[in-house]
């Protein structure tokens, strides 16, 4: 493991201690490789991480949770990566799309009912954000929600919609007033993912094999007031939760996604270079292997200094989006850079399903498009540093 010294609270250096050992003895290569060939994560560990109190660490105190913790919920992430998205992944389904969201937009009625159970690992969240004909510019969804009487009724198309065939909910964007400026005509609503009217196809992807993506339909679904997350009052005010810390979280557990991920790559390539023998002497001996391995672990190092800087000042509630930002952009292109070294290290290993790096390499070649991607954020950076359009 590539440490150094981390200026991080002991207990956040113990959960490392902790899961570093879970990884080790539950997630052997063997099972990680059937995880991804069946498109699927392990139920059983599921509910082990849930008996660790993990999924609290997004949930205040007063629902049962930990008290939020953004460091050390975005160290899991970091940690659970080791072993690819395969435990990671529901991790954030649950504690990131279910419990953060919840917990920062929603209403007392829905915090009562949901936070306590997020905290214990028992619901899980699908994000329904994207579109087929809308992905970066969320503003424009289509997928529409009007309110007749007592009930919210939702017709429309959402894309990309990973986890939709497992989740217990899909917390989806909707257009809410298609007669208002856009940014004024968002809701965010709970869409109970087996409700009548639902229907989801699984999409068929190369990265991130922890489950399918989905496209997921909605026909007249009918739902009570009381799925419109912040309730009534917060009928078209969805901007703000999509535009608003919550978003900037998000940007920091992809982030974590694609810095665990990197460092497993970093971490198969530097073992390979001292065991691979060839000209009579370890590839690590060769100038060239050497000079690949010490850029790829001196960028690994920037990119752990950026995210912990941005979670930190998340963790502390000040002002991040363009600390987030560049972290998802600097993390997601550098983390591209160091995976396609380290399988130049390997060489043909590393095509090969002996090695967790071709599925590691697949896993980082998506990190600059998934979670708001490296163009989105450099526009994103421009716009908050006032550069002219």
């Amino acid at each position: 493991m590539f440490d150094v010294a981390r200026s991080e609270p002991e207990h956040v250096t113990e959960l490392r201690r902790q899961l570093r050992r879970f990884v080790a003895e539950k997630a052997p290569r063997e099972r990680r490789r059937a995880w991804d060939r069946a498109h699927t994560w392990p139920r059983d560990l599921y509910g082990e991480l849930a008996a660790m109190g993990l999924f609290g660490l997004t949930v205040p105190e007063e629902y049962g949770g930990q008290g939020r913790d953004i460091v050390a919920a975005v160290a899991v992430i970091e940690e659970l990566c080791r072993a690819g998205p395969f435990l990671a992944g529901p991790f954030i389904h649950c504690a990131f799309y279910g419990g953060m969201n919840i917990a920062e937009n929603g209403s007392s009625g829905q915090k009562s009912e949901l936070l306590p159970r997020l905290a214990r690992g028992e619901l899980l969240f699908a994000y329904g954000l994207s579109e087929p004909d809308v992905g970066g510019d969320l503003s424009s969804v289509r997928t529409r929600a009007r309110i007749e009487g007592d009930a919210v009724i939702v017709n429309g198309a959402k894309r990309w919609c990973t986890g939709a065939d497992w989740a217990d909910y899909i917390y989806c964007l909707v257009n809410s007033d298609p007669n208002a400026p856009k940014r004024q005509a968002l809701s965010f609503v709970l869409i109970p993912a087996r409700a009548p009217g639902v229907t989801t196809t699984p999409i068929e992807h190369a990265n991130l094999r922890y489950t399918a993506s989905c496209d997921v339909h909605f026909d007249d679904v009918r739902l009570p007031l009381g799925a419109i997350v912040g309730g009534p009052r917060k009928w078209n005010r969805g901007w703000e939760m999509l535009a608003g810390r919550a978003l900037d979280v998000e940007k920091l557990e992809i982030s974590a996604v694609a810095f665990g991920i990197a460092q497993a790559a970093m971490e198969e390539a530097w073992t390979y270079a001292q065991e691979r023998v060839q000209f009579g002497k370890p590839i690590a001996a060769h100038q060239a292997i050497r000079h690949k391995l010490v850029t790829a672990r001196t960028r690994l190092e920037a990119c752990r200094l950026m995210l912990y800087h941005a979670a930190q000042l998340a963790h502390d509630g000040k002002p991040c989006a363009a600390e987030t930002s560049m972290a998802k952009l600097f993390i997601g292109d550098t983390g591209v850079e160091i995976a396609l070294a380290c399988q130049q290290v390997m060489g043909a290993y590393a095509l090969s399903d002996a090695y967790d790096m071709e599925r590691n390499v697949r896993d980082l070649l998506g990190m600059p498009i998934v979670g708001g991607s490296s163009d989105m954020q450099k526009n994103n950076l421009a716009a908050l540093w006032r550069l002219p359009s």
